[in-house]
């Protein structure tokens, strides 16, 4: 399913075939968490923008509008009229992100539901059946995120188990798939290495996943509160041991630069609400670096936010115009951000993977790591 084309250092250029399509890597998968992005953004605008993978929350849908709806309207793929690949979370970010609202044993994990309090249980077998009925095309298996830093004993116990979870996922998926009205019965499984930021943890852990022959392995629990060095680092320390032959996904990560030094250390798949969040707010993302439009010098500026863009905002609209919408809270205002941030962050892995094919991502890396970090002077 996944070939490797070619190698410059650690950075790798493959694709990646499904079901649903072949995805050319390195790749950002564009968060709609709700079965979409959020800005009033649809299936047909992810298509103009380049979106190649869609990502769904399997927590947020589980809860509304219910996965077997979703399955009973036949998967999430015609429920959102999205034809190409997906990937749905498992749930286990849930597991950090409501640490309030739940209690975490062998079985898994007891929450209290954020929209009404109502109690719910999630496993490994649960997350299956949830991504299961929702017919995604990537099915990721079901963990435990701890926050960083977190004590060393209970990483180690938080890993040993995420570890027996992840054979429960692949034992249950088998069955799952092997079902006569399963929606997607050629449903892929990827596991995640977790560890926090202890190098021994996260390499004992992956070396114990890779045994299990997945359909790919996603590094998670970064970018959860350490220093960005710490993330980088601990990139460096699991990539030896995670299956060549198999895609790497860098979970939750993040800023234009972030994806930069991943794709530099070895990583495939990349995903984050950033671009979709920042527009919402007028921070913008431009080949000169970013900008926040909602800046007073841009009232009177007649020019795309990027001249050199082909999103539907920049051929249309001025920098002026989507400020005055942002400005006046205008939905457009937003949605034409949105789409500007997606279209440069679909781009943005265009380039890269050109870069790639030619040799020269060493080049690329160097020339944009810098220019990327910085705000906008134009």
């Amino acid at each position: 399913m996944f070939k490797l084309h070619l190698k410059e250092g650690r950075a790798r250029r493959g694709s990646f075939e499904t079901v649903h399509g072949t995805v050319q890597t390195p790749v950002f998968m564009n968060v709609g968490t709700c079965a979409t992005v959020k800005g009033g953004i649809a299936a047909e605008d992810l298509r103009e923008v380049g979106c190649q993978v869609e990502l769904s929350n399997t927590y947020h849908l589980h809860l509304r509008p219910g996965d077997a709806l979703i399955k009973g309207l036949g998967g999430l793929h015609r429920f959102m009229n999205w034809d190409g690949p997906i990937l749905t979370d498992s749930g286990g970010f849930q597991v950090f992100s409501l640490s309030s609202l739940r209690k975490i044993t062998e079985e898994g994990v007891h929450f209290a539901s954020h929209i009404d309090g109502r109690r719910i249980f999630m496993g490994p077998e649960e997350s299956m059946r949830i991504q299961s009925n929702l017919g995604s095309t990537i099915a990721m298996a079901f963990d435990e995120c701890v926050a960083n830093p977190s004590p060393y004993d209970y990483v180690r116990e938080s890993t040993e188990r995420t570890a027996r979870w992840l054979l429960r996922c692949r034992e249950e998926m088998a069955r799952l798939n092997s079902l006569p009205d399963t929606v997607n019965p050629s449903q892929l499984l990827f596991g995640i290495n977790q560890g926090g930021t202890y190098e021994d943890l996260r390499i004992r852990h992956m070396k114990e996943i890779a045994k299990y022959g997945l359909d790919g392995y996603a590094i998670g629990g970064l970018a959860v509160g350490e220093e960005t060095e710490e993330m980088y680092r601990i990139i460096e320390a699991v990539e030896p041991f995670m299956p060549e032959d198999r895609p790497r996904y860098l979970m939750g990560v993040g800023t234009p630069v972030n994806i930069l030094e991943g794709v530099y250390r070895g990583v495939d798949f990349f995903d984050c609400v950033m671009p979709s969040r920042n527009a919402r707010h007028g921070n913008l993302f431009t080949w000169n670096g970013k900008m926040n439009i909602l800046n007073e010098k841009y009232a009177t500026d007649g020019r795309p936010v990027d001249s050199g863009c082909g999103c539907p905002a920049c051929r249309a609209h001025s920098r002026a115009y989507i400020r005055h919408l942002l400005k006046a809270e205008e939905m457009l205002g937003m949605r034409l951000a949105v789409l500007h941030n997606l279209y440069f962050y679909n781009e943005l892995m265009s380039k890269i993977r050109a870069a790639l094919d030619a040799g020269v991502y060493g080049e690329f890396y160097r020339r944009y790591r810098e220019v990327l970090a910085e705000r906008c002077r134009d």
